[in-house]
């Protein structure tokens, strides 16, 4: 009989923690894989997954939560703890690789204060798709880069951000959520919006504010992407800092 698992997510803030309930498996660690990639894009403080009522039925689908840990710790800079696991998987944790990339602790409470303490500085901010938004977000990096220390990142992040945020202005139209966050050695900052059409580098437009095209955004960061989150996306973008 095919296995099968829920997923049950309850959103912090500041961390979001999965319950998972069920049969772990190859078949049904790509739901849990999924689950967790749309916490992830959701960019929370920090995920702690729970695994008192998981039965481990194939050792190899625990690499599920590595892949998760791995991912999150470059975008969107997310630690991962796991908790509560039961003896039998707590010894195959301590066996394979998981250990040495993704926290595991004996219970909720301990698993939320360690994801706490490794959580990474973050500032969001709502903003509305109209043409000061660019100005608005700018001013939230200026904001966050006084707070952390980094005036060298102020003028690349600002126009790193005036294009993501001109990006939805001009194409999706929707309210967006602006996230900073300082994982060293970058600058994350992500924008949220509304529309699933996934972002790609046009062609530039040097007519409107923001309007030089995700080619920017190419040039002048480390990495950068685009991917789905609940009704919309997320266009994340990495700034190396000192």
């Amino acid at each position: 009989m095919p296995s099968r698992i829920t997923c049950e997510v309850h959103d912090g803030p500041p961390v979001t923690i999965v319950h998972l309930r069920g049969g772990l498996d190859l078949g049904t660690m790509r739901k849990v894989h999924t689950v967790l990639d749309e916490c992830l894009a959701r960019q929370p403080d920090a995920l702690v997954v729970d695994l008192t009522h998981v039965v481990v039925r194939d050792r190899l689908a625990l690499s599920v939560f590595v892949a998760t840990a791995r991912r999150a710790a470059g975008w969107p800079a997310v630690p991962v703890v796991l908790c509560a696991p039961p003896s039998e998987v707590a010894g195959w944790l301590a066996q394979s690789t998981a250990c040495r990339v993704v926290p595991v602790r004996p219970d909720c409470d301990e698993a939320t204060r360690v994801a706490n303490a490794a959580a990474a500085p973050r500032l969001r901010a709502r903003l509305e798709p109209v043409a000061e938004a660019c100005r608005r977000a700018r001013e939230l990096v200026t904001d966050a880069c006084t707070r952390w220390h980094l005036p060298e990142a102020v003028g690349p992040a600002s126009l790193v951000i005036s294009e993501l945020v001109g990006n939805v202005v001009r194409h999706a139209g929707t309210p967006m959520q602006v996230t900073l966050t300082l994982r060293r050695p970058y600058l994350h900052l992500a924008v949220a919006d509304g529309s699933r059409d996934s972002a790609h580098a046009g062609t530039p437009d040097q007519r409107t504010e923001g309007g030089r095209g995700l080619v920017l955004v190419r040039e002048l960061t480390q990495r950068w992407g685009s991917v789905p989150a609940g009704d919309g996306k997320v266009v994340w973008a990495m700034l190396p800092v000192n």
